[in-house]
């Protein structure tokens, strides 16, 4: 008997994680047919493994000075070094090693600024759309005020108020971008907490916390995830922005916006200070919305293909 109840147990958790290994299967064949995301995908994918193995990849000390090399081109103009491939910054440094440890701090930014948005914004929007009356018009609210300023405006006033600096850039952008979040959750709970399931669960016993954290989030999480992608290209897009303005990351900071502000005088006599880290922006934040509109394509049930 204990035998027999043992392998019911184990059939169990291999159905499980059968479906499991099929419901991939099925989002990986939906993104798939989408061959620009799948690219962006792939681009993405190396960006990240170029942050992570910077420090094995980056030639130099991405803060090293060599006063001997100021403001060398490529190594395809005349002029340039094979030691310095994409060429040196006015003040002697290695484009491509910063260009390197760039993307860590991008990725980086765009990781935490994400993570603290859709933390804030899903248990603020999970609150408003499930208990509703005062308590869902005060949060929504507050939402409104923050959406009426532009997002960057608002941001560079909420880093000139707590300081310039990283730390405060992540902040702030994650506070501009949390109503986004705020009111895709409580949408999706709205729709939710009146179905039949969510109606058994509170007729089983089920505790308010319970159905809004393991009965209905799971089922808000598509939207919230393309959200959180396209988020992730806006927060990297904004703190080089901030960081351009010098309210962002400070030098030596191998931070990309922080680098078109350093070169920003040169761009007329040597064009690669201030192209190479606009491109870098431009590849890394192209590739993430690709990735985004993929998903979205993927997880919404009303855009698959029958």
């Amino acid at each position: 008997m204990v035998h027999t109840e043992e392998l019911n147990v184990e059939d169990a958790v291999e159905e499980l994680d059968g479906g499991r290994r099929s419901s991939f299967a099925e989002f990986w064949a939906y993104f798939s047919t989408n061959r620009t995301a799948t690219f962006a995908l792939f681009v993405f994918l190396a960006l990240v493994a170029v942050a992570i193995f910077a420090p094995l990849i980056a030639p130099h000390d991405p803060t090293q000075q060599n006063r001997d090399a100021l403001l060398l081109p490529p190594f395809w103009e005349a002029g340039g070094s094979a030691t310095y491939l994409l060429g040196t910054d006015p003040v002697g440094r290695d484009i491509l090693s910063r260009l390197i440890f760039g993307a860590r701090f991008s990725l980086f930014i765009g990781l935490v600024v994400v993570t603290l948005a859709l933390l804030g914004g899903i248990t603020l929007g999970l609150v408003a759309g499930f208990v509703g009356g005062r308590v869902d018009a005060l949060i929504m609210r507050v939402m409104d005020v923050i959406l009426a300023f532009p997002s960057l405006l608002l941001a560079l006033v909420l880093v000139a108020i707590l300081g310039p600096g990283l730390r405060n850039a992540m902040i702030a952008i994650a506070l501009v971008l949390q109503p986004h979040f705020v009111r895709l959750t409580r949408a999706s709970v709205i729709g939710e907490k009146t179905k039949d399931y969510v109606v058994a669960a509170r007729v089983a016993g089920a505790g308010p916390l319970r159905l809004m954290t393991r009965t209905i989030l799971p089922n808000c999480l598509s939207p919230l995830i393309v959200q959180a992608t396209l988020s992730f290209s806006t927060a990297i897009l904004d703190a080089a922005a901030l960081g351009f303005l010098g309210m962002g990351a400070q030098p030596p900071t191998p931070e990309w916006g922080t680098m078109l502000a350093e070169s920003r005088e040169f761009i007329l006599r040597a064009w690669w200070v201030v192209t190479l880290p606009g491109l870098a922006i431009l590849i890394t934040v192209l590739s993430i919305n690709l990735v985004g509109d993929g998903l979205r394509d993927a997880l919404d049930p009303r855009l698959k293909r029958s």
